[in-house]
């Protein structure tokens, strides 16, 4: 059921450039060949759940320091086998940011993108297929807490910010952090 309900939310997403109509073509066909597409198994990929977290009021979004990885990257992770990707992306928020009071801003596809994966600890390189959604903190007294996969949370109003480098920005943050100005409510 949720194989199905993902395909229709890619059928559904219309990318903004060239890199998301690659990606929505690759995902769809990963989809569609790869049964166990939700499980870390495939040696190629798999897919992960996702979200680009706003505030309360809507003013600035959350990004993580990857422990692993060390650069600053949307909250999100494995599917571990379970196919409803808004609850993976919701599962990931809650876990990663620590806040208890989420909610989705909408059921649709945020952003997506096919991440590469060095070889690292003894698993192969491979590829994350990532969804992402909207989800926002409801609770504006609820306070972030860091995670065993972090080193760093912060909350930003731009991107990149003035203390990072611009040419050291990833340019998908860039493009969610575009779509995310576009979308903003009163």
């Amino acid at each position: 059921m949720h194989r199905k309900n993902l395909k229709e939310k890619l059928e559904r997403y219309r990318p903004v450039d060239e890199r998301e109509i690659s990606a929505k073509a690759k995902m769809l066909d990963f989809l569609d060949s790869h049964e166990d597409c939700f499980e870390r198994a495939p040696a190629i990929g798999h897919f992960c759940g996702s979200c680009w977290l706003e505030n309360y009021d809507g003013t600035k979004f959350l990004l993580s320091l990857h422990g692993k990885y060390k650069n600053w990257v949307p909250l999100g992770g494995h599917a571990d086998g379970d196919s409803d990707i808004m609850r993976v992306a919701m599962k990931e928020a809650h876990e990663e940011s620590g806040l208890e009071h989420l909610e989705f801003v909408s059921d649709e596809i945020f952003d997506i993108g096919i991440y590469p994966f060095p070889e690292r600890d003894g698993v192969p390189a491979h590829l994350h297929y990532s969804i992402e959604f909207l989800i926002r903190a409801s609770d504006p007294n609820e306070t972030i807490k860091i995670s065993h996969e972090s080193l760093d949370l912060k909350w930003f109003d731009k991107y990149p910010p003035d203390d990072m480098n611009a040419s050291d920005a990833e340019l998908e943050i860039i493009r969610q952090f575009l779509k995310w100005k576009k979308c903003k409510r009163p």
